[in-house]
């Protein structure tokens, strides 16, 4: 089996398995599963939570696409022509406790081809994690970060602060001034080079998603019945405006995602179900609200 055949059947069994630990950490919602074609070639299996015990919307999804390059890809590639496969899967989770942060992670490899049936002139993996908390637990952050830091040591020690420094510079609302969260650790375009090859960014890509469990798991349970109110709830909905923002104006994700013929409806699966754009609230001084907002506007260093 090839990289790209191991990395498509690791895919679907990861999604497998996280559907079914995160059914049992809800406890009374279960998956909904869409299994859709790209018009051009593949298609992808989506699997969706909603109105649940914990989660208040959430996806699963994995997809593996190919065919012709688009136009806007071939100019980002710097390519006249081309054919391309990509696999992936990512994730997206939104509690409805405002005390539970939300939880985003995407694991993907492409490859790029002269022509249809050749063989690949280009391979590289790409992917990450990142919490989005609306109030700061500081024991929540460490644990996170070093989840995968632990992972990330296990393939070379300077793999986590170059990966968190690049998930830090990229989930960043530039209009806003300020991170979408807390971080966690982001990469792409992971070729083979004179110390690694693609078979180690392939471990190294697969260890990283089989290490989300335990990076949020043990988070919900410690929050879950955190009591929280309506002020907790309104700051949760203005909160995730920012998260809707970076997804829609900054993400390259979505943009991949909708300018090859991916399907609408997984690609924004990843927006939350409640939010708000009040004009111009600024938090209390003092107050946790204003806790969270002074964190985000800065990225740390949290292990």
């Amino acid at each position: 089996m090839n990289i790209k055949e191991s990395f498509t059947s690791w895919i679907h069994s990861a999604q497998d398995r996280i559907c079914t630990s995160l059914e049992s950490a809800d406890g009374k919602a279960r998956f909904r599963e869409d299994l859709w074609t790209r018009e051009g070639g593949g298609g992808g299996r989506s699997r969706v939570i909603e109105k649940g015990g914990l989660f208040e919307k959430g996806g699963v999804n994995i997809s593996t696409v190919h065919g012709e390059l688009p136009e806007l890809i071939r100019k980002r590639f710097d390519v006249d022509q081309g054919q391309f496969y990509a696999c992936g899967l990512s994730l997206v989770l939104h509690p409805e406790s405002p005390m539970v942060p939300t939880v985003h992670a995407n694991f993907r490899f492409f490859e790029l081809y002269e022509k249809e049936g050749g063989e690949a002139v280009d391979s590289w993996f790409g992917g990450g994690a990142d919490l989005t908390p609306y109030y700061i637990f500081e024991e929540d952050a460490r644990h996170f970060h070093q989840s995968y830091k632990t992972t990330c040591d296990r393939f070379h020690p300077d793999l986590y602060p170059r990966f968190k420094k690049a998930c830090d510079r990229y989930f960043y609302n530039e209009h806003r001034g300020e991170v979408r969260g807390i971080g966690g650790i982001f990469f792409d375009y992971l070729r083979s080079e004179k110390s690694q090859n693609l078979a180690f960014w392939h471990e190294m890509t697969r260890a990283c998603g089989d290490a989300f469990l335990s990076s949020y798991l043990p988070i919900i349970e410690r929050r879950r019945e955190t009591p929280w109110g309506e002020p907790e709830r309104y700051f949760q909905e203005l909160r995730r405006g920012r998260y809707v923002e970076f997804n829609l104006i900054h993400d390259r994700g979505t943009l991949f995602g909708i300018k090859t013929g991916g399907r609408t409806e997984s690609i924004l699966m990843s927006l939350p179900p409640r939010v708000r754009w009040d004009y111009n609230v600024t938090p209390e001084p003092g107050s946790r609200e204003a806790e969270t907002t002074e964190v985000l506007r800065k990225p740390r260093d949290w292990v």
